[in-house]
């Protein structure tokens, strides 16, 4: 069967959740700021028959609707419901507890709109943290405000749990995958051309090359984790500056440089798999490090706490596994993910709380299943069974 003709037994159908905020300040560009109203959009891949159960998929701020994977799922007949958080394709301004309330509203309007009995989360990449956070959060709520102090109450946000999480291809979290990622070189933060040459690993004249020795990789962490740091207490202390003037300026945006330096992916020895030594899921990670689109290259004070912040973010997947006691979670890991470290996973399977776990690795699939029909089915098989075994599925 062709993909048309697959694409035929289901249909996209346009979701939009709405409901009132009391933002300080404008964070979400348009209308929808300005509204005193979050206007979420979404859709719903489903076919004809019906279904109690439905798929969620939600990412921080990418939308899902047409990755393989969800469209291999509406394909093999599941119900999948593609959600948008807030900040849609827009991540300056970010604040993870806000994009909790979002899910939150999205996994209502599942079961009180759409009519579904039972809501599997299903996080993929940068969305199988955001599932952890929200479940752990659901199942039992503690925070009361964002690492920046202003109020985001999920205690009071009445969150649904999910009946279950699916993790798949999905990193720690936003916070320590930057920081595994941040430039160490970086000597000054408004100018990326200040750099120290001893771990400058894109640079030539760099003493250090692959293969790296351990002594060095331990380095080259601490340097990028002190490199968060001092962003971090930057912001704190801007935040602080801007609170003490008492003025209309309450928040500030600014650029990160160089934040996409990894030496796995120039030395494949380095936690292996079957990654392309060379190679980023966003391709050369030379040229994304100072490209456009490097992760956290723009984003605002409370944001960068909120999301990017290695020692404040509240969105941290082994902090959040761990506080997930009853929910059944499947995880698949892709074994040439070249987007996710190989340490990532293990380490959420080591975190998670709850007794009702599945692991299942595809050798060889990478980050988005391209050109890799034969392992995507291998992944949606996966899913339809666990799913059946744990009565989510009829």
């Amino acid at each position: 069967m062709t993909g048309a003709a697959r694409a035929a037994l289901w249909r996209r159908q346009p979701q939009i959740v709405s409901f009132p905020d009391g933002a300080r300040a404008t964070e979400v560009y348009g209308f929808a700021g300005n509204s005193g109203r979050v206007n979420l959009e979404g859709q719903l891949l489903a076919g004809e028959g019906e279904s109690e159960t439905v798929f969620l998929f939600m990412h921080p701020t990418s939308t899902l609707q047409l990755l393989p994977m969800p469209m291999a799922l509406a394909d093999a007949g599941f119900h999948v419901l593609c959600a948008a958080s807030r900040y849609a394709k827009n991540d300056v301004a970010l604040i993870m507890e806000k994009v909790a309330i979002d899910l939150g509203q999205w996994v209502r309007h599942a079961r009180d709109t759409l009519g579904y009995r039972k809501v599997v989360l299903v996080g993929w990449s940068g969305g199988g943290s955001l599932s952890l956070f929200y479940q752990a959060q659901a199942e039992a709520p503690t925070i009361t405000r964002t690492p920046a102090g202003d109020p985001v109450d999920l205690v009071a946000a009445g969150l649904s749990p999910a009946d279950a999480v699916i993790f798949i291809a999905a990193h720690l979290s936003r916070a320590e995958t930057l920081t595994e990622w941040l430039d160490p070189s970086v000597l000054d933060e408004t100018n990326p051309d200040a750099r120290d040459p001893a771990v400058d690993i894109y640079s030539p004249d760099c003493p250090h090359t692959p293969p790296f020795d351990a002594g060095f990789v331990a380095a080259f962490r601490e340097a990028q984790r002190a490199r968060n740091r001092r962003i971090t207490a930057w912001c704190q202390e801007m935040l602080a500056e801007l609170s003490s003037r008492d003025g209309p300026e309450i928040e500030r945006g600014f650029v990160t440089h160089r934040t996409m330096c990894d030496v796995r992916w120039l030395d494949p020895s380095i936690d292996p798999n079957g990654r392309k030594p060379g190679w980023c899921y966003m391709g050369d990670p030379r040229t994304v490090n100072v490209g456009p689109v490097g992760l956290a290259r723009f984003s605002t004070l409370r944001s960068w706490l909120s999301q990017w912040s290695l020692d404040l973010s509240n969105a941290k997947g082994p902090m959040n596994a761990a506080r997930i006691r009853r929910t059944p979670v499947l995880q698949i890991v892709n074994g040439a993910d070249d987007a996710v470290p190989a340490t990532h996973n293990p380490a959420i399977r080591a975190a998670l709380a709850t007794p009702d776990v599945r692991y299942h690795e595809i050798s060889g699939a990478t980050h988005y299943y391209l050109g890799q029909p034969d392992l995507l089915a291998e992944c949606i098989a996966t899913i339809d069974a666990w799913a059946r075994e744990r009565r989510l599925l009829t």
